[in-house]
């Protein structure tokens, strides 16, 4: 069995769409998206799909609900969190957890992302 995609319910689908393709390099591979969905794709063949076919604005995910995206190295964590402090969004330092130097944060959509290296 092989996992096609996941989809994540988020409150403003372009915001969402770009922030990802910015900042973690994902691919809509000519799908140009619109408001209610966005299909993107990793190097790695990973599919992720971003939804809001009710138009929400704001979505509520559990508390612990969040998406990972690993890094080279702890470097590389450091150098994701100082990129996105300087364009403004609200990160708190990297610190060792659950045997990784990791972050969270809020990314636009209002979904919680871990950058772990």
């Amino acid at each position: 069995m092989i996992l096609n995609h996941v989809n994540l319910a988020v409150s403003d689908v372009q915001k969402a769409r770009e922030f990802l393709m910015k900042y973690f390099g994902l691919d809509p591979k000519g799908l140009p998206g619109n408001d209610k969905i966005a299909i993107l794709r990793d190097e790695q063949g990973m599919v992720l799909t971003l939804t809001n076919f009710e138009g929400a604005t704001e979505v509520k995910y559990p508390g612990s609900f969040h998406i990972g995206f690993i890094q080279e190295s702890p470097a590389k964590v450091d150098e994701m969190n100082a990129r996105l402090k300087a364009d403004g969004y609200e990160v708190d330092p990297p610190s060792r957890q659950h045997g990784s130097w990791t972050f969270y944060f809020v990314a636009p959509g209002g979904f919680v992302i871990e950058v772990l290296g």
